[in-house]
């Protein structure tokens, strides 16, 4: 084919070749297979206008060299030769080295298995625990958020007196978060003033209890789990929790009175009861707080049990001036009468505390027929 064809018909005389050259014709003979890699090697560099020019340059070059070597032959004696050997013939021009009958193109490169060494096994197990660390962060973080908010909630509820809705506030703070001490506070109050359920009361302080606090919001926890031991029948437990929280915090004034009522009336201690009840009373008043009359009664009963008849009197008397109409004062005074010997006084008292409401003046109204 002529130096200046036409791509046509090189595509054309290629097309020929590989058909007559492919070695699946040949039973894969390896000259074929090699005549057949050549005929692509040179339509490769002739479809190319770019390398087709380098290679006719090339071609050309040779031809020159040839021409040269040929004429200054011609013009040698037969017998002369270049320092004594005789010219090698033109070497054919080669674009890349010879193809091995090993190399085949048109075979299929098997895919290899995909293999994880240790360092792949590292890298993906970090990876997989990054990721697991992660989620628990964030399930942490919106846990603690909605459990503050509920908590929020609750303590403006149970400020307002709003039980129900300071409850179920609560349970949801504690859903998130077991072990908030502050809503296990709140929760137990509830638990022991709303719902009269000390049992689950004591559970709630007992947890709260477990977590750092404060001394005095310690000795207020163990203040409500004396009350909490006191209501379920364990007055050495509750006088326990009374003595832990006075040791935090002397100046509490519910947990003297607390322990002086336990003391007295379950341990049968009237001496240590009425230190207890003196001191919180006392404290009370330095306070300027609210007279707690409940106690003052019991302390009146503690005084009747030591023979000190006048002192409880006087105590009996200050609770009838601030509650006239309070029928346990009747019956406590009736009770007094009888230990000093007046049954006149004491039926009077009886019949008035009966009146007033106080059933259980009953059997003693009874028995001054």
């Amino acid at each position: 084919m002529a130096t200046d064809a036409p791509a046509a018909d090189i595509k054309r005389a290629y097309r020929q070749l590989v058909v007559r050259y492919h070695p699946d014709k040949h039973g894969g003979d390896v000259r074929y297979e090699d005549q057949f890699k050549a005929v692509a090697t040179a339509y490769r560099i002739l479809s190319d206008p770019e390398r087709r020019a380098g290679y006719d340059f090339q071609l050309a070059q040779a031809a020159r060299r040839a021409e040269e070597a040929r004429r200054l032959q011609q013009n040698r004696p037969a017998t002369q030769h270049v320092y004594g050997v005789p010219m090698p013939p033109a070497a054919p021009l080669r674009t890349r080295p010879p193809a091995g009958s090993t190399e085949r193109h048109y075979q299929r490169i098997p895919r290899q298995p995909t293999r994880f060494n240790r360092r792949d096994w590292t890298l993906t197990v970090l990876l997989l625990l990054g990721i697991a660390l992660f989620t628990m962060a964030v399930k942490v973080t919106m846990d603690r958020v909605t459990a503050n908010s509920n908590y929020a909630d609750g303590l403006r509820a149970y400020t307002r007196g709003q039980w129900a809705a300071a409850y179920s506030f609560l349970d949801e703070t504690l859903h998130f978060r077991p072990d908030y001490a502050p809503a296990l506070r709140r929760h137990g109050e509830l638990e022991q003033l709303i719902n009269h359920d000390p049992r689950a009361a004591r559970a709630d302080f007992q947890a709260a209890l477990l977590q750092p606090q404060s001394r005095r919001v310690a000795a207020d926890i163990l203040y409500h789990l004396g009350r909490c031991e006191a209501d379920l029948g364990h007055p050495h437990a509750a006088e326990l929790s009374f003595n832990r929280a006075l040791l935090l915090d002397s100046t509490l004034s519910a947990a003297y009175l607390a322990r002086g009522e336990a003391r007295l009336l379950d341990l049968h201690q009237p001496n240590e009861a009425l230190t207890d009840l003196s001191t919180g009373l006392a404290q009370r008043r330095r306070a300027e707080a609210a007279t707690p009359w409940h106690y003052v009664q019991v302390r009146g009963v503690a005084l009747t049990a030591l023979g000190r008849y006048q002192e409880a009197r006087a105590d009996y008397f200050h609770v009838l001036q601030a509650h006239p109409k309070d029928g346990r004062t009747h019956f406590l005074l009736g009770r007094l009468a009888a230990h000093t010997g007046d049954s006149t006084a004491a039926c009077e008292f009886y019949r008035r505390a009966l009146r007033l409401g106080y059933e259980y003046a009953r059997t003693a109204r009874e028995a001054c027929k």
